[in-house]
């Protein structure tokens, strides 16, 4: 891990050009995380102001990973606010750059995610991936229990409609 630095943005607006070239590398890379390709300059932008207003909110928390000064990585932890489910979160968008992959940065903003969960009292994490994909392997490999697979969840850049894998962990 070549000198790696994590951090949870609070604001988008100082890291929006990295988080954009991550974003389109990844899904015009074929990454299933509710785009297609090839992503739209536009789509990437509207994305990102998105996720700010769910930052300045409190309804998720975002970690970046830096590298030689550009942002090789991100996941997010999106928080539920119903009364029933302050004690769950679901783990969204988990981003590597294609150039940055086989380096443990997925695990390591994986680990930090869990770590701040902890901490803030959540006893559960959910996440779903698509049906086959590598990340099934990462996400097994760090404790998350595949419950199951939705077929046909999502169209795939690629014209076919793939099966989404639901994962969860315990905190306790």
């Amino acid at each position: 891990m070549k000198d790696i630095e994590i951090l949870e943005i609070k604001e988008i607006a100082d890291y929006e050009e990295g988080l954009s070239l991550l974003l389109e590398d990844s899904v015009n890379n074929g990454a299933s995380i509710g785009f297609l390709a090839p992503v739209e300059k536009n789509e990437v932008v509207n994305y990102w102001h998105e996720v700010n207003h769910k930052l300045t909110q409190g309804n998720s928390r975002l970690w970046i990973t830096i590298q030689q000064g550009k942002i090789v990585g991100s996941v997010q932890l999106s928080l539920v606010s119903k009364k029933n489910g302050v004690h769950r979160a679901e783990v969204e968008k988990l981003m590597v750059l294609t150039t940055a992959r086989k380096q443990g940065i997925a695990t390591l903003l994986l680990n930090e995610l869990e770590f701040f969960s902890r901490e803030k009292g959540l006893r559960l994490l959910v996440l779903d991936t698509r049906e086959g994909d590598v990340s099934e392997l990462l996400y097994s490999k760090i404790g998350f229990v595949r419950v199951g697979v939705i077929p046909s969840f999502a169209l795939s850049s690629n014209g076919n409609y793939d099966g989404t894998a639901i994962y969860y962990k315990r905190l306790v």
